[in-house]
């Protein structure tokens, strides 16, 4: 029988950026079927016009010089007829469509290619029918384009495009072709929460901002086509805001036609609150909207009386939501949409605890080790899958690079399965020792970088410069992590080679970076938190720094970029300054996290001052390009101090085989309520201030050590208590 990997085919149409290539086969009724199939592109597979499986944007993103992901659906109930029809549309995606900040196009390609293998067992035979079959015919597309980042233009009657036959496929076929257990899918249906007009346009706000796609009903048409625009915001005069999309259109066009069926985008997703509409009136129904992710089991919750604390805790969730499309991307709604590895990493653990994201990560984790056996170098790149051995996806960027080192690492502590670990453990010392190379006898890396990416009042000139306590930090903690991998694999050699360097780089770090009165030489909020989170041991010198930050933090409040934000608040909460770090949280200036809700975010910004205190959109150039996006996650890493500080809930042994609960309780949040659903069982956790006294209730499924807002411990075993704890006045 023929393999996927021998009936890849395509079309010698001349290459058009947005072009969608439509094939049909016929085949007959069967008493048990199933279709396996893949792309170099993104296909979408209908058998009699009803859609095979509830994978969105399939075959999905992955390095595809050398990986490339299969899927197989029992088709049985599709196929009723003595005729039946399987029709497979294929769109460029990431493959070759337009892709990046830099708006390439044929990245991995020069034309997109399909192939499937569709088995039919009739009850006394079993046939095989596949794409390079001469069965198989092209027959004209209802798209005119379709890309990730313009949208669909979508004719329902046919887009009149010339219809070429079907080739067999001559370009690079990947060396793996493996299922994969993660996939998007339209997820929850977003309600409209309110109309108005602006002009002759129609504006719908869905009350949140989101990643997803929308379905147009042509039944509630009254005009022949309707064209609707996304966008985050809204400007002053209640028009959409659209600048911020750069070069992306993020526009559907649909041409009604002679059929009543509701029409879905296959080829792209957008970010967006609202919507515009023209072309024709609307009525209600006449556009639906979903939310659209990687299908991941939701396993955190939060809520609190401070409604802002509670919104701050659903803005960074929908960030996930929004940002967990295949990779970790940077936004969802620009001409960007790419796996980016700082922004992934430094969100991880928070998101760990929202959603199950061992599958996600461990397929992240696939795409950074077949990226970097492209380059010898051994760089991770910062966007994953990388563009190409020659491209910029491969430029090493410190705090980017080491989600290598740092998430499987985070994995075996929330999961408590060390398999990512052992999967990714010759990639990790790949990078650690590339890093070693270019430190040198130094014993640091010193150069531009980018460091603690977007600090508030630091330009990208000034990090570029002044970067190395940030950029280092991580190379320790790369270090670190190497010692503790090679000693749980037992690998005494590489525990002792990285416990050397460890010595050395750490020595070296502190001479460079810190002074002897506790100041850092580059005196940003960032390079404090880094070297003490990261960097130094405990000591005289880490109390020294430790009380220059929490002077700084005093005057200043926030002032901390992608990496250090991170950190802030646990670093702070760890040791004895609980109250500041809820003053920050509070903080209500900008850069804060409650600035943001005050002006009604329902996600997490990329940049603290994304939005001016007189509500215009601050465009302000931060490295030659709008750099506005309403839907990140980075920023969204204070979830962490929700779940592991206010909640508690961390764990003592890995995946949580033992717990350790420590609920930090403020009275300006009055009451908070929460669970986490480990690996290990449910934990619950429920405190409420009343006067001087907070009454605290646990629910642990294994045993733990808690440690009440008064400082008394307690060793429990698994169970349900209910604690009374006096407060400090």
């Amino acid at each position: 029988m023929k393999t996927l990997k021998e009936c890849f085919i395509t079309t010698e149409r001349p290459y058009q950026e947005g072009t969608v290539e439509v094939f049909e086969q016929t085949v007959p009724a069967a008493r048990r079927a199933t279709l396996s199939i893949t792309a170099l592109g993104v296909y979408e597979a209908r058998i009699n016009g009803k859609k095979v499986g509830d994978h969105f944007l399939a075959p999905g993103y992955t390095y595809y010089p050398l990986d490339l992901h299969t899927q197989t659906y029992n088709v049985t109930g599709l196929l009723t007829k003595p005729a039946n029809t399987l029709r497979v549309a294929l769109g460029q995606g990431w493959y070759c469509g337009r892709f990046t900040c830099d708006n390439k196009t044929q990245i991995y390609g020069e034309r997109p290619a399909v192939s499937w293998v569709l088995t039919v067992e009739t009850g006394a035979e079993t046939k095989v029918f596949t794409s390079a079959d001469s069965t198989v015919q092209a027959v004209e597309s209802p798209w005119r384009s379709a890309s990730l980042y313009d949208g669909e233009d979508y004719c329902a009657d046919g887009a009149g495009l010339p219809v070429l036959p079907p080739v067999p496929f001559t370009g690079n076929i990947p060396e793996t072709l493996e299922p994969c257990d993660t996939c998007v899918k339209v997820q929850e249906e977003m309600p409209v929460q309110s109309v108005t007009r602006c002009g002759d346009r129609v504006i719908l706000d869905f009350g949140q901002n989101f990643a997803g796609i929308i379905e147009i009903d042509p039944a509630r048409m009254k005009g022949d086509t309707l064209t609707v625009r996304h966008g985050e915001r809204l400007n002053g005069d209640g028009s959409l805001y659209t600048n911020n999309l750069r070069t992306a259109k993020a526009t559907i066009t649909y041409h009604k036609g002679g059929s009543s069926e509701k029409y879905r985008p296959a080829f792209t997703y957008m970010g967006f609150r609202y919507v515009e509409l023209t072309g024709c009136d609307y009525l209600p129904g006449l556009v639906t909207a979903y939310a659209v992710h990687t299908d991941m089991e939701r396993t955190g919750w939060f809520a609190s009386d401070n409604k802002k604390v509670e919104r701050l805790y659903l803005n960074q969730l929908w960030g996930q939501r929004s940002n967990y499309v295949e990779v970790p991307t940077d936004c969802p709604q620009r001409d960007e949409r790419q796996g980016y590895t700082g922004d992934g990493q430094v969100y991880a653990r928070t998101g760990m605890y929202n959603y199950d994201t061992e599958a996600f990560w461990r397929k992240f984790l696939k795409d950074i080790r077949y990226s970097q056996r492209e380059n010898t170098e051994g760089y991770v790149a910062p966007t994953i899958p990388a563009q190409g051995p020659a491209g910029v996806g491969f430029i090493n960027m410190l705090g980017w690079a080491n989600c290598d080192t740092i998430v499987p690492e985070q994995l075996y502590w929330q999961y408590g399965d060390d398999t990512p670990l052992k999967e990714q453990y010759d990639s990790m010392k790949t990078l650690v020792e590339c890093e070693i190379r270019h430190m040198g006898e130094q014993n640091l890396w010193l150069g531009p970088n980018l460091g603690d990416w977007l600090a508030p009042g630091r330009d990208i000139k000034f990090m570029a410069m002044h970067n190395g306590p940030v950029s280092n930090s991580f190379i320790v903690n790369d270090l670190r992590i190497m010692v503790w991998a090679a000693r749980h694999l037992n690998r005494p050699e590489d525990e002792a080679r990285y416990a050397d360097q460890l010595q050395k780089t750490r020595a070296a770090y502190e001479k460079a970076f810190v002074n002897a009165d506790g100041t850092m030489t580059d005196d940003y909020q960032g390079a404090y938190v880094m070297a003490l989170a990261y960097v130094l041991e405990p000591g005289a010198m880490w109390d020294s720094v430790f009380a220059k930050l929490v002077e700084k933090l005093r005057a200043e409040g926030v002032g901390t970029g992608f990496f250090a934000t991170a950190q802030l608040l646990p670093l702070l909460a760890d040791h004895g300054q609980e109250k500041l770090a809820f003053d920050l949280l509070l903080q209500e200036n900008c850069p804060g996290w409650m600035y943001q809700i005050d002006r009604d975010a329902t996600t997490i910004w990329e940049r603290w001052d994304a939005v001016r205190p007189d509500g215009t959109v601050n465009e302000e150039d931060q490295n030659g390009s709008n750099m506005v996006s309403f839907n990140h996650y980075a920023f969204g890493a204070v979830g962490e101090f929700y779940y592991r500080y206010i909640l508690g809930i961390q764990p003592a042994e890995p995946g949580f085989a033992k717990a350790r609960i420590r609920p930090l309780v403020d009275e300006r949040l009055g009451s908070v309520r929460g669970r986490y659903n480990s690996r290990a069982g449910q934990f619950l956790v429920d405190w409420r201030i009343k006067d001087t006294t907070a009454a605290i209730s646990i629910q642990t499924p294994v045993p733990a050590q808690v440690i009440l807002p008064d400082g008394t411990e307690h060793s429990i075993p698994a169970g349900q208590y209910v604690y009374s704890c006096p407060l400090e006045k």
